[in-house]
């Protein structure tokens, strides 16, 4: 599991780190990782032109003594002092080993920019002359290296406010930062490389979690020689109409190809045909009015793709609601819960997946806002709404109150087309019915799709049936089998 802290949680432990430690040790062993990343990137060293943006704090100092390593290593190296200050004992060892003070022209010319501008305690817009140094910056031909966290990208939270550095990679220090995880940040970082200074042992429960495959692979349930259909789960869906057919469709296909035991598909005439027609593997029941008492017997429910809006769907949203398993709610059943969230008055866990648009109604906030800041806003949801909360994006964020946020890190943006958070919500509802709590439904849920629509992406457009069809190659993979 990659962790990731707020910038409050990595001064904490720093300081408890350093204290027993001879005064710039922990600057020395930053400095040599981030000149062993250059070094990498720049291939050969001696003769490459590299330059250093550098600022008045402690990020300045791991970026003045790389830069001092390289130019000992033959590289010429130039350093654009912008703070009001300069750490004197780096700025000494830099011009010792042949490095020189430079203009901001130099970055023109450079084969690579290190970015020291500012560090982890920065918030809010950068003014200037950073601001036009990272304009400059990021206008030049060379790729920027970040020191620890991209200049104008706030550690803890990743929001953007005005010009912010566009980073190759990003080297951060003793452990990764919440707002390399989340967009926008994460689209500033670009890779990150992780350098160990030692922190491990200090550092408090994480701020952010992301789930790796091999985390995955340990929750997910599996069959074993006792399982049947009914202990394997069984999964209730409510979605699709007469308009919206295909929702249907693409909800029971993400679920079934999830492994869940046994889909008891529920809706009107026309999704109802198309399911069948679809996946005769699922139990259909037709509904003459908005009731579920028919259905038979589930372990979860999802709730709401192509449902509709109207009386018949309120209707039914309320009386899955009134059910006393997990749901996961999902599309139309979200707008319908944003317009009556008396709906969510129920003791059984409550599992909602809405895009940013759809958390904006929900919880009265503007869609920019929520873009610009999700794992608050995500935050915001869980607590005020009492559900786990997977907000889709840029950046896929769970959500529940009292636990670490996990963000996802597979997917691609071709996933960004019609029909495939449909798929989503079935193969998170699949989990939900074979015993994940929501919390880890949505997280290794999320991961699953993710990896699927890497699968069926491959570098060009997916559709919707393609991602659900790849599912099973994505838990393959996570399982360590040939995918």
């Amino acid at each position: 599991m990659r962790t990731a802290y707020t910038a409050d949680q990595i001064r904490a432990a720093e300081h408890v780190l350093m204290a027993p430690l001879p005064e710039g040790t922990l600057m020395q062993r930053a400095a040599s990782g981030l000149a062993s990343v250059c070094a990498d990137l720049l291939g050969r060293v001696y003769g490459k032109r590299v330059v250093l943006v550098v600022g008045s704090g402690d990020n300045g100092g791991d970026a003045l003594y790389a830069g001092e390593r390289l130019a000992r290593r033959g590289a010429w190296v130039g350093a654009v002092l912008a703070g009001s200050r300069t750490h004197e004992a780096g700025l000494r060892a830099f011009t010792e080993a042949g490095g020189r003070v430079v203009d901001a022209a130099a970055v023109e010319e450079a084969d690579l920019i290190v970015d020291g501008l500012v560090g982890i305690g920065a918030a809010g817009a950068l003014r200037e002359p950073y601001a036009g140094l990272v304009e400059a910056a990021n206008a030049a031909r060379a790729p920027i290296v970040a020191v620890d966290v991209p200049s104008g990208v706030d550690a803890s939270s990743g929001r953007v406010q005005g010009a912010a550095v566009r980073a190759k990679v990003t080297v951060t220090m003793g452990a990764y930062k919440t707002g390399l995880l989340i967009d926008p940040g994460a689209v500033h970082a670009g890779a990150v490389e992780l350098i160990d200074i030692g922190l491990g042992a200090y550092l408090p429960d994480p701020d952010v979690a992301a789930l790796t495959g091999g985390d995955v692979d340990v929750l997910l349930p599996r069959p074993d020689k006792e399982s049947d259909k009914y202990r394997r789960g069984v999964l209730g869906v409510a979605a699709g109409s007469d308009r919206f057919t295909g929702a249907a469709v693409l909800a029971v296909g993400g679920a079934l190809r999830a492994g869940v035991g046994m889909v008891r598909y529920a809706g009107t005439g026309a999704p109802v045909a198309q399911v069948r027609s679809h996946w005769p593997e699922a139990v259909v029941t037709e509904l003459d009015r908005p009731s579920i008492e028919n259905v038979g017997r589930v372990q979860a429910w999802v709730l709401g793709p192509g449902l509709g809006t109207g009386d018949w769907a309120h209707e039914l949203v309320a009386r899955v609601l009134e059910s006393g398993v997990p749901v996961l709610i999902d599309a139309d059943a979200l707008t319908l819960v944003a317009g009556d969230r008396g709906l969510l008055r129920r003791t059984a866990p409550v599992l909602i997946t809405p895009h940013a648009g759809e958390l904006a109604r929900l919880i009265k906030a503007d869609r920019e806002q929520i873009e610009a800041a999700r794992l608050e806003h995500a935050r915001r949801a869980a607590a005020e709404l009492g559900v786990t909360v997977l907000l889709k994006g840029s950046t896929t964020v769970v959500a529940e109150e009292s636990r670490p946020a996990r963000v996802n890190v597979t997917g691609t943006p071709w996933l960004a087309t019609g029909g495939t958070g449909d798929v989503l919500s079935g193969v998170a509802g699949a989990l939900l019915a074979q015993g994940l709590s929501c919390y880890d439904a949505a997280a290794c849920g999320a991961f699953l799709h993710g990896l699927a629509g890497r699968f069926a992406a491959s570098g060009a457009p997916l559709t919707a049936a393609g991602v659900a069809s790849a599912v099973p190659r994505a838990i393959r993979a996570v399982s360590g089998e040939i995918a």
